[in-house]
């Protein structure tokens, strides 16, 4: 889309660069003091409506940073695994591009908390990174539980039905936090998904011109 290269070449020299790196360090600090603070510091981070409009503002930032699990092993994955993503969409994008798609996804969870009411946290916001990542790197392999070899494509398509099954059985709040990490998806990636409905478009009408094409001559044919 214009307006979204327009809007990276105005904020190109105010990007953070290795945006990702930052956040994962700060989402690693706040694992280890909620280790020594406990679930009420954690409380203190979370986006909340009614708490913020009491004056705790700080809330519309540290909700990015609230850790994914509160497992000393699955939090280095999981950081690990978001630094990478995270730095490689970076390097294909360029920096730029990169601060739009999580700020843009971060102002859509915090419009999602607002519409509904409810805490925030960045849990869609990371899974639509994810799809970015895997929509630009299908065959890229992880290894699942450090053993098994798995494509990010087939990772994708749970995380696809994560998403419908959030969007049909989840509550108000899952529903609008899982669309609008969604819309942001599809905000960036339009142009791809066009592009392949008019391939396809052209590749049926090709084939089915061919075919019409065979069954005239194939009639010409028993004319003769």
């Amino acid at each position: 889309m214009n307006w979204l290269n327009k809007l990276e070449r105005k904020i190109a020299k105010f990007a953070i660069h290795n945006l990702m790196y930052y956040i994962v360090m700060l989402t690693g600090l706040v694992f280890v003091l909620s280790m020594f603070f406990g679930g009420d510091f954690l409380s203190r981070l979370y986006f909340s409506p009614a708490l913020i409009m009491q004056g705790e503002i700080w809330r519309i930032i540290t909700f990015i940073f609230i850790p994914p699990s509160n497992s000393i092993i699955w939090i280095i994955f999981a950081l690990y695994f978001y630094y990478m993503i995270g730095g490689t969409l970076e390097q294909q994008w360029g920096t730029p591009k990169f601060n739009l798609y999580y700020f843009i996804g971060a102002l859509a969870t915090v419009v999602a908390s607002l519409l509904t009411g409810s805490i925030g946290t960045p849990m869609y916001l990371n899974l639509s990174l994810f799809l970015a990542f895997a929509h630009l790197f299908p065959n890229f392999q992880v290894l699942l539980f450090l053993i098994i070899p798995v494509k990010m494509k087939y990772l994708a398509y749970l995380n696809w039905f994560f998403f419908a099954y959030t969007i049909v059985t989840g509550t108000m709040s899952q529903r609008v936090a899982a669309i609008v990490a969604l819309a942001n998806f599809f905000l960036f990636f339009y142009g791809d998904f066009t592009r392949f409905l008019k391939r396809t478009t052209s590749t049926k009408n090709t084939k089915t011109n061919y075919n019409r094409q065979i069954r005239e001559f194939k009639r010409k044919k028993i004319e003769i």
